[in-house]
């Protein structure tokens, strides 16, 4: 299965036809996003033809015609480039406009002369009204099948123009899906028995003893867009903006020698120097080595803003999106023959779509995070334990990144600017930092939408870090990393000199892969029953030094799940709610700070900074109960306080 990338203009090359593989017939699928259809002026579908049912993925099925078909390049067992043709789809829609229909009765996916990675929408009156690209596909059946699992619809630049929305062209408006039948299978199918597979954990072949693969996954790119809004005015304090990402990874590139994956990054390069494989296996598909499960990363996706005095907010974070196949473009020779291990130096892009698909979604309250376990029995996708897998029950809200309006509009937050992060999560990567990545964004209403516009340059690491390089004049700051093999958390300070003897502190707390969990069984058969992170957060704070505009700010606008604070033992404590009724075996915290969340604490002192040991405090008992970070706060060197004497 390969992911097509970004369209390069490239053409397709002359084949030999020996080497050619055609397929027709079968089925297509869409899933518009009809929120945004509205948005952009499509106020209705008439539907003809459709088959009756919907696939997994919520799509609506159309036949194919056995007529016509779609010509195509593989390599290494994966389609490389379509190379011509076309195929017919049974029925369609006419979609009603103020600027006129759009017939797609009978529409073709037609190869373009110009690019072999894209895909043509051809309407009845034959023009290319969409385009679709970002395909994710295997051969399966013994090559039989080509299988089509997503592909990004876009809204072509002169339709775009037509409904009078010129700003929304190349937007992904659908998620499609193709099955089409196999007529011919030319050269570059991988040979029957597959391949052997290097695991993380086993031994390079010819290497000295203990020297072993390694798992480490980068973040190539990134790219973000808006995807609906829930009552949504413009500056709503209620209504619900949800941006998704199109997501593309690699795979480290080493074999015995470091070389940049992600070249003129600082992050970009592993030290691992013998790349692991790497295991994608679909939810409920079965059981496969490594592990003896259905293992397969997790993609994540979390926004900040960071305003105009200095502080940053986590406004918004998305569930878990659980990846099903790998995208084996640009592998290493002999590497990427398996549609469910992604090898070595292969890359893999999750399109937009893809990430809005209610049925690959779920939460991260299901996931242990530092060792990418999923708890599958009761989860919401098999609620009963059978390990058969039911209806996630999402909706188009459900498991999404939500912002609301108030909290990025312009006009309100004067002066803000915001970062977009974006996370792979995978079993046994030896660097979480290289597998997230962060790039700025300008929200900006437009009609009934938003545009997500640009900002800070595409970097690697988190948005903490970046954060921490832009210290305002007259502040400081300082940060300490807190590793363990129950995950890694970031805890930082700025400090900014106010004037007339006033400082500010800003706090900041990033709980990347944290987690204490409460489980029952085992894989496959696991129930993750909690996995919290904290529940407390100290800072010593010396005697008569007073204190004014204690914050706390997780990033919602519910004051409802807000931390409370009191000074005790010569600290200042912020502490989740308590839950009066909690579940058996769960933690009796509301709100706690648990995996890829970021909270803000703050206030102002009449005490200058110098060095103190911040507290952490674990939500699960176990020990340790409370972790330590030397940061900043006002506290004169001759004190030094815990908060967390006793659990």
């Amino acid at each position: 299965m390969n992911a097509i990338a970004e369209p390069t203009g490239q053409s397709a090359q002359p084949q030999s036809p020996d080497s050619l593989w055609s397929a027709w017939g079968g089925e297509v699928g869409i899933r518009w996003n009809r929120e945004l259809a509205a948005d952009m002026g499509i106020h209705s579908f008439e539907t003809s033809g459709k088959l009756e049912g919907r696939s997994w993925r919520e799509h609506e099925r159309f036949a194919v015609r056995q007529s016509g078909s779609l010509d195509f390049r593989v390599a290494n067992g994966n389609l490389q480039s379509f190379v011509g043709g076309s195929v017919q789809a049974r029925g369609g829609y006419v979609l009603k406009t103020a600027a006129g229909d759009i017939d797609l009765t009978d529409f073709r996916l037609k190869t373009r002369a110009d690019n072999p990675l894209v895909l043509d929408l051809v309407g009845a009156d034959g023009k290319a009204w969409f385009y679709v690209d970002r395909l994710m596909y295997e051969l399966v059946d013994d090559n039989k099948v080509l299988a089509v699992r997503t592909m990004d619809l876009r809204v072509s630049p002169a339709l775009a123009t037509r409904l009078g929305h010129p700003d929304m062209a190349n937007w992904a408006i659908a998620d499609m899906e193709l099955t089409a039948q196999v007529l011919t299978q030319g050269s570059g199918a991988v040979p029957n028995g597959g391949g052997v597979f290097d695991w993380a954990g086993t031994q390079v072949p010819g290497e000295p003893n203990g020297t072993n693969f390694q798992a480490d996954l980068f973040m190539k790119t990134f790219s973000v867009q808006f995807s609906r809004c829930n009552g949504c005015t413009g500056s709503s304090s209620t209504g619900q903006v949800v941006f998704t990402p199109s997501s593309t990874l690699q795979n480290n590139v080493n074999n015995g020698t470091a070389v940049a994956t992600v070249a003129g990054d600082p992050l970009g390069t592993s030290s691992a120097l013998w790349t692991a494989d790497i295991p994608w296996h679909g939810k409920f598909s079965g059981t496969f080595p490594p592990y003896g499960n259905d293992q397969h990363p997790y993609l994540i996706w979390n926004i900040y803003r960071l305003s105009a005095d200095g502080s940053i907010d986590q406004i918004g974070r998305s569930g878990v999106k659980h990846a099903f196949l790998t995208t084996n473009q640009g592998c290493a020779s002999g590497h990427g023959t398996d549609s469910h291990v992604l090898g070595r130096q292969c890359s893999d892009t999750y399109g937009t779509g893809n990430n809005d698909s209610s049925s690959d979604l779920g939460p991260r309250s299901e996931i242990i995070p530092a060792t990418n376990q999923w708890g599958r029995c009761g989860s919401i996708y098999d609620t009963n334990c059978d390990g058969a897998a039911n209806s996630s029950g999402n909706t188009q809200y459900s498991q999404r990144l939500i912002v609301v309006e108030s909290q990025i509009d312009p006009a309100v937050q004067t002066g803000a600017t915001y970062l977009f992060e974006s996370w792979y999560l995978a079993r046994e990567d030896i660097n979480i930092y290289n597998s997230m990545a962060t790039r700025g964004i300008s929200p900006t209403r437009s009609g009934t939408s938003w545009n997500v516009g640009s900002g800070a340059a595409y970097r690697l690491g988190p948005a903490i870090d970046r954060w921490l390089e832009g210290v305002s004049p007259g502040a400081t700051s300082a940060s300490e990393e807190l590793a363990s093999s129950e995950g890694h958390t970031k805890v930082a300070v700025k400090v900014f000199d106010l004037g007339g003897g006033s400082w500010r502190y800003d706090y900041v707390v990033m709980n990347f892969d944290f987690a204490r969990p409460f489980t029952e069984g085992s894989e496959p058969n696991l129930r993750v029953v909690h996995n919290f992170g904290f529940d407390r957060f100290a800072v010593p704070v010396a005697a008569g030094v007073n204190l004014t505009n204690i914050t706390f700010s997780d990033g919602d606008t519910d004051s409802g799940n807000d931390w409370t604070t009191s000074t005790v033992g010569g600290s200042l404590t912020w502490s989740a709610p308590v839950n009066p009724t909690p579940p058996t075996n769960v933690p009796a915290e509301l709100n706690p700070l648990n995996w890829g969340t970021m909270f803000r604490f703050s206030f102002v002192a009449d005490g200058g900074p110098q060095q103190v040991a911040t507290s952490l405090h674990v939500a699960e008992t176990g020990n340790p109960q409370s972790l330590s970070a030397d940061l900043l706060g006002p506290l004169n060197d001759t004190i030094f306080v815990d908060g967390f004497e006793s659990p």
